[in-house]
């Protein structure tokens, strides 16, 4: 990445992060891109992709809007399997180097469509699994998948079967366990331990509260991992 002299240019009203809070780079702009559902539309170059995944209702939109600190960023829904379409985000991370100096990291939030959503038919219902599994096998630039899990239901099947398959696929794996704000002291300890059995990864799981922004960031510094060369 290219050094670079501080700009006041960015994409969107700058979020209020503190420098305490992140090491590293920090999200200070995102906007929409574009919406796919086949690979043609997909946005060209060599953007590094950071990709969210999980079952209907899972609190995707909720989570994505916390990390990036954009309210309304990805459309929130009480309807279950909103989001039908592969949605990409420009997000703009920025790292201080020193008093004069910055290093700007240009990335797309992949917003997956959530699976397990029964009020549709069947024919859509196939061809969203098409078009989900086209996307995260065939990406070159797909770094980082965030599976996300209700910490509430732990132990759903449908979300084993999609761990499995990604696991089988290779894709390098981050689990995200949300809505830990539901959950008392004791249900995290024993929630959590479901999920480190259940969803082996090389990185622990992340507890994310989007409504107290817990968890954001340890999940920004994963993400960082892959911003700054550190994947294999």
């Amino acid at each position: 990445m290219q050094k670079k002299k501080k700009s006041t240019k960015h994409m969107g009203p700058k979020p209020q992060y503190t420098r305490k809070e992140i090491k590293g780079p920090r999200i200070i702009a995102a906007k929409y891109n574009t919406s796919c559902v086949k690979a043609d539309q997909y946005p060209e170059g060599d953007t590094v992709e950071v990709a969210f995944l999980g079952r209907s209702n899972v609190g995707k939109s909720s989570l994505i809007n916390s990390l990036c600190n954009y309210r309304g960023l990805a459309l929130v829904s009480g309807q279950p399997g909103k989001t039908k379409t592969i949605n990409y985000f420009d997000i703009e991370s920025k790292e201080d180097i020193s008093e004069t100096e910055e290093r700007r990291y240009h990335w797309f939030l992949v917003d997956l469509p959530g699976y397990g959503f029964a009020k549709t038919n069947k024919d859509n219902r196939n061809m969203w699994s098409s078009f989900i599994s086209d996307y995260i096998l065939h990406s070159e630039r797909l770094m980082l998948l965030c599976l996300l899990i209700d910490g509430r239901h732990p132990e759903m099947p449908i979300d084993k079967v999609a761990f499995d398959w990604l696991v089988e696929a290779g894709v390098p794996l981050q689990i995200v366990v949300t809505k830990v704000d539901k959950l008392n002291a004791k249900e995290k300890s024993v929630n959590l331990a479901k999920i480190k059995a259940m969803y082996p990864t090389d990185s622990p799981p992340i507890m994310y509260s989007s409504l107290k922004h817990t968890g954001r960031e340890l999940l920004q510094q994963r993400i960082n991992q892959v911003l700054v060369g550190e994947e294999a």
